[in-house]
């Protein structure tokens, strides 16, 4: 990830790797990330009907409301992004779209899921890596952590 920290997806595919699925990524507001006490609340997803028209509702299921605790990279990683934001709409004004979405263009619009795959993908080719689905990534993370002890109850 060292390739890509200064890159406005950084803490979106930091969050797909803890876990989230991509219309959360999209879909996570800043009123449900805590800074102060490191946690984020996954109550909304942001996803694409027919790939034109975006759906805002809650999580798939009940099971996938939840409260998770933010690693020490991925909590630098949104402070600095809120920063990069706070600036951004400081040099915009009122062309500043405030859309209260983690997740945002350089203009506040929040990003579609159909860019943020978009915008991954170009990034993975500029980098060499292989094309991985943001999907599958949460899928390997997943298994690497169960492979390396963390309990099952904690993954669910």
């Amino acid at each position: 990830m060292h390739g890509i920290r200064g890159e406005r997806l950084y803490a979106a595919l930091l969050l797909s790797l803890m876990g989230l699925r991509p219309a959360e990524v999209c879909g996570l507001r800043w009123e449900d990330v805590d800074l102060e006490s490191a946690t984020i609340v996954i109550a909304n997803t942001r996803t694409m009907m027919g790939n034109r028209y975006v759906v805002e509702k809650d999580t798939k299921s009940l099971a996938g409301e939840r409260d998770l605790p933010l690693p020490t990279p991925v909590l630098a990683a949104l402070k600095a992004f809120r920063a990069r934001q706070a600036e951004e709409k400081l040099a915009l004004g009122e062309a500043y779209v405030v859309s209260g979405y983690v997740l945002v263009h350089e203009t506040g619009e929040a990003f579609t899921i159909k860019q943020l795959r978009r915008r991954a993908y170009r990034l993975m080719e500029l980098l060499g890596l292989r094309r991985v689905r943001l999907y599958d990534a949460r899928s390997s993370c997943f298994t690497f952590l169960a492979n390396n002890g963390v309990p099952d109850h904690i993954l669910a």
